[in-house]
């Protein structure tokens, strides 16, 4: 993995990719409850305020559809709103929409001691991540002291990190070719070097359990993640490792970080299963 933020500044400005809005032939698709889940999907962990014309620039709709839509979600609770600077917030409804989420990964629950006896121990951060759409999402995270912050919430590029080439290996060839088409098209230019990226992270799965990426996100922090893959049939989750490249090279990670990162995820595998 490449870290979320490589230092504890700012992270990205823009939100995640906005998804494509249902054909006209899907009839059960409500296209104003869609767009009004996009406006909520655009707040980032970093992001306490948003205004108009962030949230329209974000999600790709009309400011006027974004008054209406943010109205509408200010009094449902799922937004808040500042009379005095004009911008919005997630609201109360949200963030107990996200805790009951969150409350119910068990996964999250089994690996919380693990993670953290991983990251005191290779004095770098431990995550586990989900997808939104084409990034990864980190749900939990623990870490060494000495290691750089990075906060639940923060989002990473499925392309470019080893979080996102390991989701993509534990997914199912079917899934994996669709997830293959949304980055073809969302990365044109670079598609041919990112091809590559990921044929070699299918190989270094099946050959170690892994994948491993060396500062191709944030040029400093280096990364290594294993998928797991869940027994509900849900999509899988990814634990990672990250740190700086001085700390994390290329020999500690193959040989030392990967391997027990392997087995932590086989622990949590054994444990859910007896759960």
């Amino acid at each position: 993995m490449t870290s979320p933020s490589a230092t504890p500044g700012r992270a990205r400005k823009a939100g995640p990719s906005a998804p494509k809005e249902q054909p006209d032939v899907d009839r059960k698709y409500v296209t104003a409850l869609g767009r009004g889940l996009q406006v909520l999907r655009c707040f980032d962990s970093r992001d306490r305020w948003l205004a108009n014309q962030e949230i329209a620039m974000r999600t790709g709709l009309a400011k006027p559809t974004i008054t209406r839509l943010a109205y509408t979600l200010v009094q449902t609770g799922y937004l808040r709103y500042s009379r005095s600077h004009g911008n919005y917030a997630l609201g109360s409804a949200a963030r107990r929409l996200g805790f009951v989420a969150m409350a119910q990964m068990d996964v999250r629950r089994v690996a919380r001691e693990p993670m953290q006896s991983l990251a005191e121990y290779v004095k770098g951060a431990i995550h586990l991540s989900v997808r939104e759409g084409l990034s990864m999402v980190l749900v939990d995270t623990y870490r060494n002291p000495d290691a750089f912050f990075v906060e639940i919430g923060s989002r990473v590029p499925i392309a470019t990190t080893s979080i996102g080439r390991a989701y993509f290996c534990g997914l199912p060839q079917a899934e994996q070719r669709k997830l293959l088409d949304e980055l073809r098209e969302a990365h044109a230019d670079q598609w041919p070097q990112l091809r590559k990226a990921f044929d070699q992270a299918v190989l270094d799965h099946q050959q170690r359990g892994f994948c491993v990426a060396l500062g191709e996100w944030r040029r400093e922090v280096n990364g290594v993640s294993v998928p797991l893959a869940q027994a509900d049939e849900t999509e899988p989750v990814v634990f990672s490792c990250s740190g700086a490249s001085f700390q994390l090279d290329i020999d500690l990670l193959n040989k030392e970080v990967g391997p027990r990162l392997l087995t932590l995820v086989g622990n949590v595998r054994s444990a859910l299963a007896g759960a």
